[in-house]
């Protein structure tokens, strides 16, 4: 890891952007629910990296700051009024996914339309991999709210796609 970010060479900012853009913009994608206010999200959250003198410890904390930073990011966003005045919800499965199958589009479809509580943290544990733990330091909550916005989350997921299977990773294993 480099020792500062003002002496970052372009290979490291490079290696950093790959590592971590597939990551942040999944991330953008669940708070913003547009893939056009993703992409400009993702844009802005690696100009933050440009301008910030952040020094990263190790991959692990350099994720972090790319969570956290993404997750204050999207939701600057979702107050700002230009946001709220907006309706692009009905567009949304046809954008979400047009490379993926039907059931892909139809989960994607109905994860975005979950509260956001549980959307992220849905997003955070299966998609990231964080542990209950590491979740409710990213996101400034107890574990135990987020043991249950998972099970909250799995059961509304659950109950919107009719009662369809969806692969279960036991919240107890990282407890």
């Amino acid at each position: 890891m480099g020792d500062n970010s003002l002496l970052r060479t372009d290979k490291e900012l490079a290696e950093m952007y790959q590592r971590n853009v597939n990551r942040v913009y999944k991330l953008c994608y669940i708070y913003l629910k547009n893939a056009v206010d993703a992409e400009d999200a993702v844009q802005s959250v690696f100009l933050k990296l440009l301008q910030s003198n952040v020094y990263f410890n190790d991959y692990e904390h350099e994720k972090a700051w790319f969570i956290t930073t993404t997750k204050n990011y999207c939701k600057d966003i979702l107050k700002s009024w230009w946001k709220r005045q907006r309706v692009d919800f009905e567009t949304l499965p046809d954008i979400a996914s047009q490379d993926k199958d039907k059931q892909e589009k139809e989960i994607i479809a109905k994860l975005l339309a979950l509260p956001e509580k549980y959307r992220v943290v849905l997003h955070l544990y299966y998609l990231e991999d964080y542990s209950v733990k590491e979740i409710a330091k990213i996101l400034g909550r107890n574990e135990s709210t987020i043991r249950s916005q998972l099970q909250r989350g799995r059961e509304k997921l659950k109950i919107d796609l009719g009662g369809k299977d969806l692969e279960q990773k036991s919240c107890e294993q990282n407890i």
